[in-house]
């Protein structure tokens, strides 16, 4: 193993299991696991097809040493944003399309720059990934873009029903993945 793809095998190894490790720190809160559990199964499902078929096997790194730098400050910004965006919420994070018990409207901070910096931050540590080890990592990052983008649509509709006077502001004001585009 490079030490470019030690980076990352670090980096995300660490970053998902402090996520885990905070998750235990949060307000209570309800996952409508039964209704959305179509969409992760077909998730979960493509996952585990593009995995089998080889996708993310022997491809190595790529050899660009300019490509390993920007993606390694890419992963490293994204983590950073998802980081900042998950401590800035503090208590009020939860697994996706959580409800939680006594919600609050965040609207600053990272939530300043996107609805969903959260996603935005993974996504482009994804994306980084896939500049330094190899294109095929897009696939990851497409599928974690669908769910993702599933995911805030559903947050949206719970967040306009639990904020009915301030949502919709905060939504017109504020993109909800990339900042000034989408």
């Amino acid at each position: 193993m490079s030490a470019v793809e030690r980076i990352f095998a670090i980096g995300w190894a660490v970053f998902w299991l402090s996520w885990i490790v905070a998750a235990f720190f949060t307000k209570r809160g309800r996952v409508p696991w039964s209704r959305d559990l179509p969409i992760r199964a077909v998730l979960v499902a493509v996952a585990i097809v593009i995995t089998r078929l080889g996708a993310f096997r022997s491809h190595g790194v790529a050899g660009d040493p300019w490509r390993a730098v920007v993606g390694v400050a890419l992963f490293a910004a994204g983590l950073g944003l998802a980081v900042w965006a998950r401590v800035h919420l503090g208590r009020n994070w939860g697994a996706p399309m959580t409800r939680k018990d006594q919600p609050e409207l965040v609207t600053s901070g990272p939530y300043g720059l996107v609805r969903h910096p959260i996603y935005t931050g993974i996504l482009l540590a994804g994306f980084g990934t896939a500049v330094a080890l190899g294109w095929v990592w897009l696939i990851a990052v497409g599928v974690a873009g669908t769910y993702f983008l599933y995911s805030a649509t559903v947050e949206e509709r719970y967040l306009a029903e639990q904020f009915p006077g301030a949502y919709p502001a905060y939504r017109r004001s504020t993109r909800m993945l990339i900042p000034f585009v989408l």
